[in-house]
C-alpha cells in the first residue's frame, strides 16, 4: 500500500482552510471548525497508538471496555443536537444504540465473518467503531426531528416524520453506491490492494450493518417514546 507522509498529509489542510475561512466569513465564528479539525486530528493519532497496542495485546477485558467507551461516547454526542437533556434522555438513547449496535456488530462476528476466535481487535473494533458511530448519528435525527415534529402533530406522525428522516443518509448511500461513490471501505481495501470482488463483499456488509443499526437504533429510540405517550407500537 502507498505510504502517505506527514508532510504529504498537511496537504489536506488547504482545502479545510478555505472552509474555515468561508465559514468564518458567513457565519462569524471559526471556533467550532478550527476545534472540530483540531480533535479529528488529536484523536486519530491517539487512537492510531492505541489500536497498534490493542491489535498487538489479545486482552478481551480491554475490548469491552473500549466498546462500552464508544457506547457511552456516541450516547453522549447524540445529545448535542436535543433540546431536553437529562439522565433519563441520555440513558433512552444508550439503550437504543447498545441494543441496535449490538445486535448488528454480533450478528457480523459470529455469523457473518464467523471469527475463530471469535475475539480478534482487527476485527471487532474497527466494526464496532461503524456501527455505533451510524447509530449514534441516526439517533441524533430521529431525535431531534421527532422532538420538532411531536409539537404540533400527533405521535404516529411525528414517529414517521423522524424515522424517515434518520434513514435518509443511509437509504441515500444504498442509491448512490457504485454508481456515484466508492464507499469509504471499499475504497480502502482496493488501494491497499485487495480484488475488488472481495472489497465488494465486505462493502456489501458494511452497508447492510449501517441501514440495520441506523434503523434499529431509532426504532428503539421511538418505541421509547411512544410508551411516554401510552403507545407501544
Amino acid at each position: 500500500m502507498h505510504l502517505i507522509t506527514i508532510t504529504h498529509l498537511f496537504y489536506m489542510l488547504i482545502p479545510i482552510s478555505i472552509v474555515a475561512y468561508v465559514y468564518f466569513l458567513w457565519t462569524q465564528n471559526i471556533k467550532e471548525i478550527v476545534l472540530a479539525t483540531f480533535r479529528m486530528l488529536t484523536q486519530l493519532l491517539i487512537i492510531g497508538y492505541c489500536l497498534t497496542f490493542i491489535f498487538n495485546n489479545n486482552h478481551v477485558i480491554l475490548g469491552f471496555v473500549i466498546i462500552l467507551f464508544m457506547i457511552g461516547a456516541s450516547s453522549f454526542i447524540a445529545l448535542r443536537n436535543i433540546e431536553k437533556r437529562n439522565l433519563k434522555v441520555y440513558y433512552e438513547i444508550l439503550l437504543s444504540i447498545a441494543i441496535g449496535g449490538s445486535f448488528n456488530l454480533l450478528l457480523v462476528l459470529y455469523f457473518v465473518l464467523d471469527l475463530h476466535p471469535f475475539y480478534q481487535p482487527r476485527f471487532i473494533i474497527p466494526l464496532a467503531g461503524m456501527i455505533y458511530a451510524n447509530s449514534m448519528n441516526a439517533i441524533s435525527l430521529v431525535a431531534e426531528r421527532f422532538e420538532n415534529e411531536i409539537k404540533n402533530k400527533t405521535y404516529p406522525q411525528a414517529r414517521a416524520n423522524a424515522f424517515k428522516a434518520s434513514l435518509i443518509p443511509q437509504i441515500n448511500s444504498f442509491l448512490a453506491v457504485g454508481l456515484v461513490s466508492l464507499p469509504g471501505m471499499m475504497t480502502g481495501q482496493i488501494l491497499s490492494g485487495i480484488d475488488p470482488i472481495i472489497a465488494v463483499r465486505y462493502q456489501i456488509v458494511v452497508m447492510a450493518m449501517v441501514l440495520g443499526s441506523a434503523g434499529m437504533s431509532s426504532i428503539i429510540y421511538l418505541y421509547q417514546q411512544g410508551k411516554k405517550y401510552g403507545i407501544s407500537n
